[in-house]
């Protein structure tokens, strides 16, 4: 087992990786005021062996909360914060890349800038919950009704990703992942159902692509494409997006995505920790990955849903470059040593996922 391709290093861009088993970006709500604090160095540092890692969604701006103590990279203090974590990280022989967060619609007023209305590319609202942390308790709330972006608001934003780009690699991160999935505001852009508006950034395909793209130009343009990742799902329903027709979409996205000289790609096949089917939303990723490779695109390719050992060697077997695994990295800190030799997981405390201290963050045992 110890000898499969899984567990081989691998090059993504400009980041040496020893292995292909990547911890997926998880929002754990453990950075009160936005900081990123000596909890959360201890958190990483646990789970360095992973080949990447992945940080948790990190908001661009204050704007770009969407979730009570989720952390932040806009300032020089949060900068500080995140250097700690890449230190500890690095030291304990690992690599790290900040996965970059603009919620979008899918926030509320009380964690917007002067209680404002959240943003979004249309005033329609999610179909969701966030997480509010109240008297120092999590809980579920539906997110608040947004307002609608006008076209001189969006460079301000393409601009706040550049600078947070800027500033996780001055923290010392080896990457940056742009997150245009899941529902939050790149994804709103591209999918028709959450977009309806009819100026350049509505309608066609090309038009609703085109916010997310300027994004990554801007930043690939800031720190180069080689320490540049994007997080995609074509068909997850996360946070109430839709999209009618993904195949074309994300087909065009590809190709476009393709000259940028990204340092991979990372695609959650299916519906984001749920069902790799999605009902009514066929999807062919060969195809997918085709449209990308037969553009030009030499990235390593990420997949990810609800991987377990034996899908995640057939994935890599049929070519796949990573695998990346979520909760299981929550409850087992060495999942990679675990996977080499086939030891039992530890369970995960649901209970303690969101919000908190050490209990269910810091203190689960190694084999």
């Amino acid at each position: 087992m110890t000898n499969h391709k899984l567990f081989s290093s691998t090059q993504a861009g400009s980041i040496q990786l020893a292995n292909r088993i990547v911890m997926a970006p998880l929002t754990r709500n453990r950075a009160p005021q936005a900081q990123p604090n000596a909890l959360m160095q201890t958190y990483y540092a646990q789970r360095a062996t992973a080949g990447l890692i992945i940080t948790e969604a990190t908001a661009i701006s204050h704007q770009g909360q969407g979730y009570s103590d989720v952390p932040g990279v806009w300032s020089a203090q949060q900068v500080e914060g995140w250097r700690a974590i890449t230190k500890a990280v690095h030291a304990a022989g690992g690599k790290m890349v900040m996965q970059l967060w603009h919620v979008g619609r899918v926030s509320h007023n009380e964690l917007q800038p002067s209680g404002g209305a959240p943003v979004a590319p249309s005033a329609i609202r999610a179909k969701a919950k966030t997480v509010l942390i109240r008297d120092g308790i999590a809980g579920f709330v539906d997110t608040s009704e947004p307002r609608a972006l006008r076209m001189d608001e969006l460079p301000g934003i393409v601009a706040n990703y550049r600078t947070a780009a800027r500033n996780a690699i001055d923290a010392g991160m080896d990457g940056v992942e742009i997150h245009a999935a899941n529902g939050y505001l790149l994804d709103q852009f591209m999918k028709s159902g959450a977009n309806q508006r009819t100026d350049a950034y509505g309608g066609s395909i090309e038009n609703r692509a085109r916010f997310m793209l300027e994004v990554m130009h801007a930043v690939v343009q800031e720190i180069g494409g080689e320490r540049v990742g994007i997080r995609l799902s074509p068909v997850t329903p996360s946070n109430g997006v839709d999209e009618d027709n993904p195949q074309p979409l994300f087909d065009y996205v590809a190709a476009h995505l393709a000259p940028l000289g990204l340092a991979y790609l990372h695609i959650i096949e299916g519906a984001t920790g749920q069902g790799r089917e999605v009902a009514g939303r066929p999807f062919d990723y060969a195809a997918f990955k085709a449209c990308y490779t037969n553009a030009g695109g030499k990235g390593a390719w990420m997949v990810n849903n609800c991987y377990d050992l034996a899908m995640a060697k057939q994935a890599v077997t049929a070519g796949a470059d990573l695998v990346a695994f979520g909760r299981p990295f929550i409850s087992n800190p060495d999942l990679v040593a675990r996977l080499r030799t086939g030891a039992a997981l530890n369970e995960l405390n649901r209970a303690l996922l969101y919000g908190g201290g050490a209990a269910g963050y810091t203190d689960y045992p190694t084999a």
